[in-house]
């Protein structure tokens, strides 16, 4: 359902995001983006609905702009 028209928007999902990446020292997937200190502690606190810097990573992006 489409939540925006009513001024709502969706949770952005991290695993599609372009800063969700895999890392390999730790064998683990996180979030990449360096937050401050104060979004940190609002982000870990689960005072935002939603990541305010959530980017859609799309892999063909590279692809849609050489055709």
């Amino acid at each position: 359902m489409d939540f925006s028209k009513y001024g709502h928007k969706q949770p952005a999902n991290c695993e599609s995001c372009e800063f969700y990446d895999y890392d390999e020292d730790s064998d683990t997937y996180s979030c990449q983006l360096s937050l401050d200190e104060d979004e940190m502690v609002e982000f870990l606190a689960g005072h935002t609905r939603e990541c305010p810097y959530y980017r859609y990573y799309d892999e063909y992006k590279s692809v849609h702009k050489q055709i």
